[in-house]
């Protein structure tokens, strides 16, 4: 049986010295077959880093980057910036496989990490008009 991307980026984690937990939960009486709830809709791991402090993971496969991506920044927007404003970080982790060696035939899991900030939300803040330049004056 192979390693989901939660159970392989909680793994990555610890080696790297992170202490991590999942708060991914599943609901089995919630449909037929269940259904998987993360925290805020878009935490899947938290983790305490020395350096980064409180970290919220959403752990995907390569091919759901784009698709989680967009639920973190779109969807749950108002979640995340509260998350991001309260000192927290968030971060994406998509495991693909690659190559181990350049035309070699192994393979490996690599993830594949963004670190989402609060520009990545709302936008970078529009730049303030550069004072030095001159500005065309109306004629009548």
């Amino acid at each position: 049986m192979t390693m989901s991307p939660t159970q392989r980026s909680m793994n990555a984690m610890r080696e790297s010295g992170r202490r991590v937990g999942v708060v991914e939960r599943f609901l089995g009486y919630a449909g037929p077959h269940g259904v998987r709830k993360d925290l805020f809709g878009f935490i899947d791991i938290i983790a305490i880093d020395d350096q980064e402090g409180i970290v919220g993971v959403q752990a995907c496969g390569g091919s759901g980057f784009a698709a989680h991506r967009r639920k973190i920044v779109e969807e749950k927007a108002e979640e995340a910036k509260a998350w991001l404003r309260a000192g927290g970080k968030i971060e994406l982790w998509a495991w693909r496989q690659v190559k181990m060696v350049k035309g070699g035939t192994r393979m490996v899991y690599k993830p594949r990490i963004d670190h989402i900030t609060i520009d990545d939300i709302t936008g970078p803040p529009p730049e303030a008009p550069d004072a030095s330049e001159e500005h065309p004056t109306r004629s009548d």
